[in-house]
């Protein structure tokens, strides 16, 4: 009966969480003009599910959001065959939403200091969602690039210019949670801060 209470929890915590992140990603900050928007702290709900149950789970959390997002927002891409939109589909949503479960799993990297632990999992979570919209628009969405300028650069600057701002609101959000609550037990941290 314990676990299926457990796995009932999991599930809905991650449909609520889910469902916080949607909202949160329609109070836009400032919105660009062919997608990518700075939001108020929406991957934080999907980012806290790593921390709170893991990466396998917060992975797969993070998956079902980005089938979400698709179905809410779908931005159809410049393309004219099936590989290219289905590249669309993997970099733009499944790959980038997905890796912010992976948060959990990048924070070990750091031990010691909860706090800054957490932070930097978060960070390196969205930057690798960064990598992701990159790599989209050098293959997808490169014929929005000036003459003359290279897609590389047009593709980090674009990505960048919303993406940084959404890795420091995260880090930062996450970081000051992190500093008043204990993810897994949802309770004030332990006086001992050395511990995930």
């Amino acid at each position: 009966m314990q676990a299926s209470a457990t796995k009932t929890r999991m599930i809905t915590e991650s449909a609520i969480m889910i469902a916080l992140a949607m909202v949160l990603s329609m109070v836009k900050i400032f919105t660009l003009p062919q997608g990518g928007s700075i939001t108020a702290a929406s991957m934080v709900p999907l980012l806290i599910i790593s921390f709170r149950y893991g990466p396998k789970w917060g992975t797969f959390t993070a998956f079902v959001y980005s089938l979400v997002s698709m179905v809410t927002g779908f931005y159809p891409p410049p393309v004219a065959n099936f590989l290219n939109y289905t590249l669309v589909v993997l970099l733009d949503y499944v790959l980038a939403f997905s890796c912010l479960g992976l948060a959990s799993l990048f924070a070990k990297l750091i031990p010691g200091h909860r706090v800054v632990s957490i932070g930097f999992g978060s960070a390196l979570a969205v930057l690798i969602r960064l990598v992701c919209h990159v790599l989209s628009g050098v293959i997808i969405w490169h014929s929005y690039a000036p003459e003359g300028m290279s897609v590389w650069v047009y593709s980090v600057t674009y990505n960048g210019s919303y993406m940084f701002c959404e890795l420091v609101i995260s880090a930062v959000v996450m970081g000051l949670l992190a500093s008043v609550l204990d993810f897994k037990t949802l309770k004030r941290p332990a006086a001992k801060t050395s511990t995930m």
